[in-house]
């Protein structure tokens, strides 16, 4: 028997167990989540990661990996879901001084969850104030340039931003900078 269409449902959608009427959303496919030295900003600084969303999706948690590296001496930080355009949607409440261990997985809870009214490129985001930084598991795109604006239109894949934001996620991405590291992050 041949098939003449292509898949049925996409293979990644698979991959995560086939959920059904839920959301599951994630910055990249968990198969290319191959690093665990994926470098996040530093300290008080947020990164930003273009994560898909479609009309209807809830997002009440993000969920991410951490690297080999722990995160030490934590005194805050956050994960939040901004607009396209940028723009403050959800955050969860602050990180404060739980710690994160190497090589772990995390959700945490927004502290509100947020209704996809349009569908588009979020960005869900990430922030640690930490003596050390922890890594994460995510891929590196190698130059900051294929994660910008290639051309005119094309979202931003990873930028960060803010300094000294401790826990609380700025109302807007302002002043960002371009990244290549982007972490895996999921939003159920």
């Amino acid at each position: 028997m041949t098939k003449q269409n292509g898949p049925y449902y996409d293979e990644n959608y698979l991959r995560q167990g086939s959920p059904t009427n839920t959301t599951f959303a994630e910055t990249i496919p968990r198969i290319q989540a191959t690093l665990g030295t994926i470098v996040l900003p530093a300290t008080g600084v947020e990164l930003a990661v273009g994560i898909p969303l479609q009309f209807g999706d809830v997002v009440a948690n993000l969920s991410f990996i951490i690297g080999a590296t722990a995160a030490v001496t934590p005194t805050a930080g956050y994960v939040a879901l901004r607009s396209p355009a940028g723009a403050l949607l959800a955050q969860s409440a602050d990180f404060a001084t739980t710690a994160r261990a190497a090589n772990t997985a995390y959700t945490v809870a927004m502290t509100a969850a947020y209704l996809v009214s349009t569908p588009g490129l979020y960005y869900a985001c990430i922030s640690f104030t930490a003596g050390t930084i922890p890594t994460a598991h995510g891929m590196n795109l190698g130059n900051a340039v294929v994660a910008g604006a290639v051309i005119t239109g094309v979202p931003i894949l990873a930028q960060s931003h803010g300094a000294a934001v401790g826990a609380v996620a700025p109302a807007t991405i302002a002043t960002p900078t371009t990244v290549a590291t982007v972490p895996y992050l999921i939003a159920t």
